[in-house]
């Protein structure tokens, strides 16, 4: 097939235009066009309010590839190359099963590897299935009551479920175009195949996940819920099982352990084991809502139907840290993330259609293990736990403390919404967030937004809505693996994902599961 980049078109175009674009191009005539394959989408919007809409695209036609492209003379077009990724069919027999803890995007796609290859994983979910999850976040949006096993955090699909379900990601990697497959066949969509920051949706991605499952199973492996690993026994500095609740031990001698960024009981129950953890860098913020015709407007210079809701990214360094936006989530929803009694956390998400009234991003402060408050490899977690409890001591309840930008900057509470309506439930309690967060996030996000007004007009507007806290961006632990993918002081234990501090979003976690799998297969 014959690759072509670049090819601009406006808006409201019809998709069966490409055929004839791309004949113009190479010079030949329609008919000989057979078949066009969309490769990459993306909006460009630097000469606004002109957007267009810009397109890769593979072509199938008629004739000698070579010849047409010579005759052509077009410098957009060449001969498509050849990338794919082949999962590991087949694996030597082992005597036990492989397990697998967590069922997030790690979890997830680690199991998907080990069952295509024969070696039928048993996967270890503390939580919920997806629909009874949902059903317990639904009730926690409405009437704040928590279950801290099966929440936001926890449960079949991990924390990316209630995401706008991005999978964008900046790493470079092979196996992208695979995942990307699997999510569009389980019901995620073609278009995440080409559009240039695919994105699925909550609604859509708790059938995703269910469909993932259920093939998995197909293959011959298992998942098992309200599974919670509380302990790991090993012998000679191997693993040799697991204990699971408290009670059933699984003997095992590989494990890959796929956690998540919130199993703080878990972390604490392996730095008692003598697993080798480390402090990271993380991130921790507020979240930022503003009108979405109001970015819209900013990012296009006009309000059109026909384009997809606009989004942002944007990033601020100052002398002693960085601070920008993360999880942008156009047409979205501030959430309520919290898994711990007692604490809030905020979180971000969309639907696929991204219809919301508001737009809301993650405005996070870079945070160095030099600012943790201890030298304990855990010290980051205490520091998120403590930031999260005070949240929640403003209201006594899991009301988020929020307050609006231009009261912000004034350093004075607000006492109510104006013209941006805050989306979390199951509410909020107007404040003055300095007595919230520490001085080092607030004194940074003082400096900052006035600074990103210059990247994005209206980011700065006095009645956008900072609710707080974001604490759950990433993980602020490592658990310490050697280039085998093993921990460097237990052997058959691979941390894998963003709980074990080696990702950052749905795809860069997914990826890490995929090596870590065949990474356990590979030392079979």
């Amino acid at each position: 097939m014959i690759r072509i980049r670049e090819i601009s078109m406006p808006p409201e175009h019809n998709i069966a235009q490409l055929s004839y674009e791309a004949a113009r191009l190479l010079k030949i005539s329609n008919s000989k066009v057979r078949r066009v394959k969309l490769v990459r989408r993306s909006v460009d919007a630097r000469k606004k309010p002109d957007v267009r809409i810009v397109y890769t695209i593979d072509v199938a036609v008629d004739g000698n590839e070579n010849k047409i492209l010579k005759q052509s003379g077009c410098k957009r077009a060449q001969i498509a190359p050849v990338s794919f990724y082949k999962p590991p069919k087949t694996a030597p027999e082992q005597k036990q099963s492989p397990v697998v803890v967590g069922f997030g995007p790690a979890g997830m796609f680690a199991a998907l590897i080990l069952a295509i290859a024969g070696m039928c994983p048993i996967v270890l979910e503390r939580g919920d299935d997806a629909v009874t999850r949902h059903e317990k976040v639904q009730k926690f949006f409405e009437s704040g009551e928590l279950d801290p096993k099966s929440n936001v955090q926890f449960g079949e699909g991990g924390a990316g479920t209630f995401s706008d379900g991005k999978l964008n990601t900046g790493v470079n990697n092979p196996r992208i175009g695979w995942v990307l497959e699997q999510l569009a066949a389980a019901g995620a969509g073609e278009d995440i195949l080409f559009d240039a920051k695919p994105h699925v949706g909550t609604d859509v991605l708790l059938t995703v996940v269910q469909n993932i499952r259920n093939r998995i199973i197909s293959l011959g492996g298992s998942v098992r819920f309200h599974a919670q690993v509380t302990d790991v026994l090993q012998e000679n500095g191997a693993i040799t099982g697991v204990q699971i609740n408290g009670e059933e031990i699984l003997s095992c001698n590989k494990v890959i352990f796929a956690i998540g960024h919130s199993a703080r009981d878990t972390f604490c129950m392996l730095q008692g084991k003598g697993v080798a953890m480390e402090q990271k860098p993380f991130s921790m913020g507020v979240r930022i809502e503003h009108k979405q015709s109001a970015v819209d407007k900013a990012q296009y210079g006009k309000n059109d139907p026909v384009l997809p809701p606009a989004d942002y990214k944007l990033v601020r360094h100052l002398e002693d840290g960085t601070v920008y936006t993360f999880c942008m989530c156009p047409g979205g929803y501030v959430v309520a993330a919290a898994s711990e009694e007692g604490g809030v956390v905020t979180n971000g998400m969309s639907y696929s259609d991204r219809a919301g009234e508001n737009a809301n991003a993650a405005l996070l402060v870079t945070l160095n293990p030099r600012d943790f408050p201890g030298n304990d490899p855990l010290a980051g977690m205490y520091w998120q736990r403590e930031i999260e409890q005070t949240a929640y001591a403003v209201s006594n309840s899991y009301y988020a403390p929020a307050q609006l930008v231009g009261d912000f900057l004034k350093g004075q509470p607000s006492t109510g919404a104006r013209s941006v309506l805050p989306t979390y439930r199951p509410g909020v309690t107007w404040c003055d967030l300095h007595q919230v967060l520490p001085a080092k996030i607030t004194d940074a996000l003082n400096t900052a937004i006035p600074m990103l007004e210059q990247n994005l007009a209206g980011f700065s507007d006095p009645d956008a809505v900072l609710t707080a806290p974001e604490t759950r961006s990433s993980s602020p632990v490592r658990i310490v693996r050697d280039e085998s993918k093993q921990s460097i002081s237990l052997r058959g234990f691979y941390p894998a994902g963003e709980g074990a501090g080696y990702a950052g979003g749905i795809m860069s976690a997914a990826i890490d599961g995929i090596t870590c799998a065949e990474a356990l297969i590979d030392s079979l």
